[in-house]
């Protein structure tokens, strides 16, 4: 849903969160993820790199600041795609940062995505399942909740949602922000 926004609203920045984890299948380094060694992750985390990180699954995640203050300064919104803690997180860090969850829209249909990418075992998926759960419960906690069932539509809302907010800019020469 992410990637079809973006192609929608190229005017958007998105933020290339640092991983630990190897690369899955088709995914580029520099585009889905930074793919760093533990210990280049734990030398930025001491360097005070990152906006918010977290361990996840046995791996960590971070969103750096320096990128995202430049696309800020350069008047470019800009996107994060990471889970619950990483999201309170930038709510702490980022005062008018708009929140939004991305809801699957059954627990069956979440389930079956994730087999689809054949990148989990069964206990694996158990685990994200159990998570995924944990992390729906905290749906409420957002700005705004959209429920992830269509591509387009919910690229759509997502959209509405950026043109709708107060302070939130779609371009840099948008008059309302």
């Amino acid at each position: 849903m992410v990637r079809r926004l973006l192609e929608q609203r190229p005017e958007l920045a998105y933020s290339v969160s640092c991983t630990t984890r190897d690369p899955r299948p088709g995914e580029v380094d520099g585009r889905d993820y930074r793919f760093v060694s533990r210990h280049e992750f734990d030398t930025l985390v001491e360097d005070g790199a990152f906006l918010e990180w977290a361990e996840v699954f046995g791996h960590r995640y971070g969103t750096l600041a320096g990128p995202i203050a430049d696309d800020l300064e350069a008047g470019r919104d800009v996107i994060l795609e990471i889970d619950v803690q990483g999201a309170e997180a930038i709510r702490r860090a980022v005062q008018d940062a708009v929140l939004v969850f991305l809801q699957p829209p059954s627990e069956e249909e979440l389930a079956r995505r994730l087999r689809l990418r054949r990148t989990e075992t069964e206990a694996g998926l158990s685990r994200r399942l159990a998570g995924a759960r944990g992390e729906m419960a905290e749906a409420p906690r957002f700005d705004f909740i959209v429920v992830n069932d269509q591509v387009d539509r919910a690229a759509a809302e997502v959209a509405a949602i950026i043109d709708g907010v107060p302070g939130v800019k779609t371009a840099p020469d948008d008059p309302r922000g």
